[in-house]
């Protein structure tokens, strides 16, 4: 099975063997095709084809495997910015690719549903000692065993140096190099697949990273000074010339759903995409995606949105997103296992109680003020939504990597809080998800880390070091020992040991997970398609008990009850049907231990 998409940019190969190359270049006078190898380079002019700003070649001499750029008005050579494969970095010359080449073996899979899912987080580069999309291959029977359903990759976008997060890509239709090629991403997604897994893609569309990216020089309509983000100016969605701008995104989401079969996207920070335009390009990209390879198998779409715009999640009425990631759930259950009160979490006191609403409803902040945020309103009405349209966890890639010292919740809470609440997150309706290494203890750190130019560095060093200086719980000494991001020791810190499983305490993580996973999957997930809009309720009694109940149309119910301090408290009336859970064992009638946990199933 061959699987190719065709964009109306960058190099595409013909029928007839030759490649037609196009750019968007609305601000050049004269683009040419520069091809170049180890002996020679050749330059041939490019002609300008419409008004819109498009300049096209098509050539016989270019081939798979040869290395080409963009001589902009006779002086800049840029990359594509439709790469399928920068194997020299950003700064270096891009390659023409086959994507017919590979043969698909997996032609029979048509995915899974969205309620079976229980997500994995990871990070390419440090998910494993080579840091590859081959190496991650071999891991994959690990996360199928423990019952994992899904794994999403940190973003892979080309960004510069050799190591980083993501988020500062440059060129979002090439895999960054130093994890493998083309070949090697694909050969993942089909080991995933062949081990019954999901696999997403984060996604970066609210803005380019800066450094490596050479698009304002030709195209400086990507971009608007209408709208601003915390990256400086906003991408052109909604302005003059905007149209090649939003096809270039749309192209991207369908180009990773066919060419490379991925199950579903995570969209970054979208409520940094500024567009007051209609519709919206999140809907446009989404009515794209459901009518193309949504039409052919299950794929899913998940947002990040710190507005929680309950509106673009409501699959009743038209084909959007899936999900979204519930920074309230995070933030409530983090203040509750660690005691923190600094920063967002300041917005979560009492926890218990906040934990509530987004067990019962989803989104905590439903439009009330939120006082971090100097008392702007933020969030929509959620309870009219499936508990499965929230992606909880305990941890992420930002609630891990952005703290100084990069330190896991294993090093921040009392182990009996953490297992508590990793029953409640796993146990719950909710889409659960778990951060690489989470499940079995990982010692290791994830910091932040990035492999930018002398300049950038050592601005984003000093900036590092500024944001955290604003925190009384640092003094000078402390700041001083925040790794670099830029050292290329804090990214080897960052990456997992997975000799730790050999030893006992890791190991009894790992059953721990893969113990609660195995019961979500035998007895909370057959609920999930009977638990509709409204569905929640909870209860806090006294100051540390929570009592939260789903129910569904056809009697089913579930019942979890918790006891979320660290002295016994007694329990409320024991709820209908089966106990399916109980931590810790053996507690006596009418009295919940401290940091237990309680799960039940009624089922007419």
């Amino acid at each position: 099975m061959k699987c190719v998409h065709e964009m109306p940019f960058g190099a595409q190969l013909r029928a007839d063997g030759g490649v037609r190359f196009r750019l968007f270049a609305p601000a050049a006078s004269r683009v040419e095709l520069v091809l170049e190898d180890a002996r020679s380079r050749r330059t041939l002019p490019m002609a300008r084809i419409d008004d819109e700003g498009f300049y096209e070649l098509v050539t016989p001499d270019a081939r798979p495997g040869g290395r080409y750029r963009y001589r902009i008005d006779g002086g800049l050579e840029v990359p594509d910015p439709a790469s399928r494969r920068n194997p020299e970095d950003p700064a270096g010359p891009s390659e023409v690719v086959d994507p017919a080449a590979h043969e698909w073996n997996d032609g029979a899979w048509r995915g899974r549903p969205w309620h079976e899912t229980v997500l994995y987080e990871l990070h390419v580069g440090t998910f494993t000692p080579e840091g590859t999309f081959a190496a991650a291959s071999a891991r994959l029977p690990h996360l199928r065993d423990v019952g994992v359903t899904a794994i999403e990759l940190m973003p892979i976008a080309d960004f510069p140096g050799r190591r980083g997060w993501g988020y500062d890509g440059v060129l979002p239709f090439a895999p960054e190099a130093s994890y493998g090629t083309p070949q090697d991403l694909k050969r993942l997604i089909e080991a995933a697949h062949a081990h019954g897994l999901m696999i997403f893609l984060d996604v970066v569309y609210n803005h380019f990273g800066p450094e490596g990216n050479y698009l304002r020089a030709y195209a400086p309509s990507f971009f608007t000074d209408r709208h601003h983000t915390l990256w400086g100016a906003a991408i052109n969605f909604d302005g003059e010339g905007s149209r090649p701008v939003r096809d270039f995104f749309v192209h991207n989401t369908l180009y990773w759903l066919e060419e490379y079969r991925f199950d579903g996207l995570r969209y970054d920070a979208v409520n940094a995409i500024r567009d007051d335009s209609k519709p919206h390009i999140l809907e446009e990209i989404a009515a794209a995606a459901h009518a193309g390879p949504g039409r052919e198998r299950s794929i899913h779409l998940v947002l990040e949105n710190e507005d929680n715009s309950a509106r673009y999640l409501r699959p009743r009425e038209r084909k959007l997103f899936r999900a979204q990631w519930n920074d309230d759930a995070h933030h409530a259950l983090h203040a509750l296992v660690t005691g923190e009160r600094d920063g967002y979490y300041a917005d979560y006191q009492p926890p218990i109680e906040h934990l509530a609403r987004c067990l019962a409803a989803g989104f905590d902040y439903q439009g009330q003020p939120s006082p971090f945020r100097r008392g702007r309103k933020r969030g929509e009405p959620s309870a009219g939504l499936p508990p499965v349209a929230f992606v909880d966890f305990l941890q992420n890639h930002d609630q891990v990597g952005n703290r100084a010292f990069g330190e896991r919740l294993t090093a921040l809470a009392p182990e009996p809080a953490l297992r508590c609440c990793t029953a409640i997150l796993l146990l719950a309706p909710q889409i659960p998800m778990l951060f690489m290494g989470e499940e079995y203890g990982a010692g290791t750190p994830f910091l932040f880390f990035c492999d930018f130019g002398p300049e950038l560095s050592a601005a984003v060093a000093r900036g590092r070091r500024a944001e955290f200086a604003r925190f009384s719980a640092f003094s000078g000494a402390d700041l001083e020992r925040i790794p670099d991001p830029n050292d290329e020791a804090t990214f080897a810190r960052s990456r997992l040991d997975w000799t730790e499983l050999r030893l006992p305490r890791h190991a009894a993580w790992r059953d721990h997970y893969r113990g609660l996973i195995a019961l979500r999957r035998e007895r909370i997930v057959p609920l999930l398609p009977k638990l509709g809009p409204h569905c929640g309720t909870a209860n806090v009694i006294g100051e540390a008990v929570l009592e939260a109940v789903w129910s569904g149309a056809g009697g089913e119910r579930l019942t979890l009850v918790a006891n979320l301090s660290d002295k016994a408290a007694a329990a409320p009336a024991r709820p209908p049907g089966e106990r399916i859970y109980a931590t810790p064992a053996g507690a006596p009638d009418g009295t919940l231990p401290a940091w237990s946990a309680y799960g039940y199933v009624h089922t007419p």
